[in-house]
């Protein structure tokens, strides 16, 4: 029969075991693991290679980021809907996702130090009058826009005549202004341009700004996580000084940036210091 360890040997093991966890915890030894979502569709910035790995901007945004912390980054692959619930209940430590700055999300999270800004841009049906956000305020014309987007949001708070139809993917939204069912998709810029020139014969764009302000993107916490938020913040910093931004651009955004150069257009990336 084995002996058991006395009562008060036992008390001082349980102490030790805890003020090891907590040593370790503090030293981040225990579940360094950085989790962070994304929704894995929307190329280049969050999609997947031939094998189904993640890939992308924003992948390698967050392995540039974890590399940083020293912590091993899981990307967790889920809808868009899902993503700020996720955060909020701890499922995931991150969004790297593409997720514009809203006043809207914000009282929901907290949001880095910007990385990238957009503009909302037109992708026109070629047989369609419209030109402009203006044209489209009107009975009678059609917008498609995705779900919880910020074209979505700005349509609903803008266009009181225009028909808006809300689909979940993307690739809906383009295939209504591409069959003519729509006579126009509002999304960023970037992804309006790649719409295009998927489908030049069918469809024009119009990239040129028109809002006051920027849309800016940033990477999303759960509030009150001071700490990881200035960690991100000084990543940031640091991986556009160093020239990061611009690898990611001519690995991923070549044509893009040449087009809005041409255009006169400010960047992606050109978002400055704050």
């Amino acid at each position: 029969m084995k002996k058991r360890l006395p009562l008060r040997w036992m008390v001082v093991s349980l102490f030790v075991v805890l003020g090891l966890l907590l040593s370790a915890c503090q030293t981040g030894q225990v579940d360094k693991k950085l989790i962070v979502g994304m929704e894995l569709a929307y190329p280049p910035f969050e999609m997947t290679d031939t094998q189904n790995r993640p890939t992308g901007i924003s992948v390698d945004l967050a392995k540039a980021l974890g590399e940083e912390l020293d912590r091993e980054v899981v990307i967790e692959n889920m809808a868009w809907s899902g993503l700020i619930p996720s955060l909020e209940t701890g499922k995931i430590d991150l969004i790297i996702s593409s997720m514009t700055i809203t006043e809207e999300r914000k009282e929901r999270i907290d949001f880095s130090d910007p990385y990238a800004m957009a503009n909302l841009a037109l992708l026109i049906n070629k047989d369609s009058p419209v030109e402009s956000y203006e044209d489209l305020d009107q009975p009678g014309r059609v917008l498609a826009v995705k779900k919880g987007s910020t074209g979505h949001i700005y349509a609903e708070k803008t266009l009181k005549q225009a028909t808006i139809m809300v689909f979940d993917k993307e690739s809906v939204c383009v295939l209504e202004v591409v069959q003519g069912k729509a006579d126009a998709f509002t999304y960023d810029q970037l992804t309006i341009y790649k719409n295009w020139q998927q489908y030049l014969d069918k469809t024009r764009v119009n990239l040129v700004p028109y809002q006051d302000i920027p849309e800016y993107w940033g990477v999303a916490l759960r509030k009150g996580e001071k700490a990881l938020k200035d960690q991100v913040n000084d990543f940031i910093r640091a991986f556009r000084a160093d020239g990061g931004f611009d690898v990611l651009a001519d690995q991923y955004l070549t044509e893009q940036k040449k087009t809005f150069t041409d255009m006169g257009i400010p960047f992606f990336f050109d978002v400055g210091e704050f």
